[in-house]
């Protein structure tokens, strides 16, 4: 197991690519979560021939919580975190209910002025597909779960999930969401993840749409 401090996404990036070696031209799309993820998603495309997505989710917080009560991502769908119960849940979704939809109305709104057009996720591009949903680092599995509501929806082949480094508690979620793992550090105690870089250098989405355009031109040849 890699030690769990990394010089940058990009090495990162480069060190997941070997076990994603056997996807490579295989019918596979890279969806980032993050634009952090997007920097290690770019270097395991390039390196299997794959396109990249950005798939964003943004949180849903009541007041005075540190753990999102839900999340809306990008592709407009919502899900609430599974790390509350059942109860936990329909008590706060009544009590909450205005500032939740509220909240939400507010998310989506930000974040299609964040992504615009060009950054919307197509489902046409990743049904029947193997999808590489890549992480820069999960702190637990929430982000995870939103992704796998919206994935449900489309008739994709197999779902991998890949991160450099999770906690304990998110690679419980990606064994049970993903039909296949690769995570090259946990750690017991996670801190927030530009901890885990030297370098935090994180692109603009804008930026990140440049990278989805062009990746094909920057694939590694053999």
């Amino acid at each position: 197991m890699a030690s769990q401090y990394f010089i940058s996404r990009a090495k990162a990036g480069k060190m997941l690519a070997p076990y994603l070696e056997k996807y490579h031209s295989d019918h596979v799309v890279v969806v980032a979560l993050s634009e952090g993820a997007s920097i290690v998603g770019a270097q395991i495309a390039m390196e299997i021939h794959a396109n990249m997505l950005l798939y964003l989710v943004k949180g849903i917080y009541l007041p005075g919580e540190s753990d999102a009560l839900a999340g809306i991502s990008s592709a407009g769908n919502f899900s609430y975190n599974k790390m509350f119960s059942a109860g936990q849940l329909e008590e706060m979704s009544t009590e909450y209910r205005t500032h939740i939809e509220q909240q939400r109305i507010t998310s989506r709104h930000e974040l299609n002025i964040l992504i615009g057009q060009e950054g919307e996720i197509n489902p046409d591009l990743l049904r029947r597909r193997t999808v590489i949903l890549v992480s820069d680092g999960l702190a637990n599995g929430f982000s995870l779960d939103v992704a796998a509501e919206y994935f449900k929806t489309i008739a994709i082949k197999r779902l991998v999930i890949v991160t450099p480094l999770a906690s304990v508690s998110a690679v419980d979620r990606m064994h049970l969401i993903g039909d296949e793992i690769a995570c090259l550090a946990v750690t017991d105690n996670y801190m927030n993840t530009n901890h885990y870089y030297d370098d935090n250098t994180i692109p603009s989405v804008d930026d990140v749409i440049k990278i989805m355009r062009n990746i094909s031109v920057n694939w590694k040849r053999a």
